[in-house]
């Protein structure tokens, strides 16, 4: 009888890495690595650069799931035909970014127009309509370059939350983007029509 060796034990070590240093993945790889760990919210940048972001806070995550709360109800209610989705989903954009808004919206017509392949996993398209909240662990200008990013991919309006010091700044597509101070709740406008997000319960 021929026995077959024990196979070795792999050791999982971690390996904390500079800012200096960039992983760089494919789109095929960055799939993979989303599958294995589904734990984490990875994104990846146009130029394959791998992009790990850490569980946020729990202020941040109650205040997350008000918005897209409140956005689903408006969904649900409301009959308006289109998709709406939460920070779990990534979208890969036109230059190749595969980013996850913390809440977003894309029209029905846009959506159905998509192949069941460019649905797959990640699908490609921007949103109409996306939300990024600031969390402790962001920094105020990734969050306006990736802001940047999803107006110049297809987005047509998008909303950066600031509950630090309360502000919303508003992108609108060939607009200068409008800051609003200290705001008690803002419209959906003609991008989602009838929805008005309540910021009360956001400010805390």
């Amino acid at each position: 009888m021929v026995q077959t060796p024990a196979k070795p034990e792999i050791e999982t070590l971690l390996l904390n890495l500079p800012k200096t240093v960039k992983l760089h993945v494919t789109p095929e790889q960055f799939t993979s690595l989303a599958a294995c760990n589904r734990e984490l919210q990875l994104e990846r940048t146009a130029q394959g650069e791998l992009i790990v972001n850490p569980p946020t806070g729990w202020e941040t995550g109650k205040r997350n799931w008000s918005i897209s709360g409140e956005l689903y109800i408006w969904w649900r209610n409301s009959g308006e035909p289109g998709e709406a989705f939460d920070s779990s989903a990534g979208f890969t954009l036109p230059n190749g970014a595969i980013l996850s808004p913390d809440t977003c919206w894309i029209s029905q017509e846009r959506w159905d127009a998509l192949t069941d392949e460019q649905k797959t996993t990640f699908p490609q398209i921007c949103p109409d309509f996306v939300v990024e909240l600031r969390s402790e662990s962001d920094t105020l200008k990734s969050l306006q370059e990736k802001m940047q990013e999803y107006m110049e991919n297809g987005a047509r309006l998008g909303w950066l939350i600031n509950p630090k010091n309360r502000t919303v700044a508003v992108y609108r597509v060939g607009l200068e983007v409008e800051t609003l101070s200290n705001p008690t709740e803002l419209s959906g406008e003609e991008i989602v029509p009838g929805f008005v997000l309540n910021l009360c319960r956001v400010w805390g």
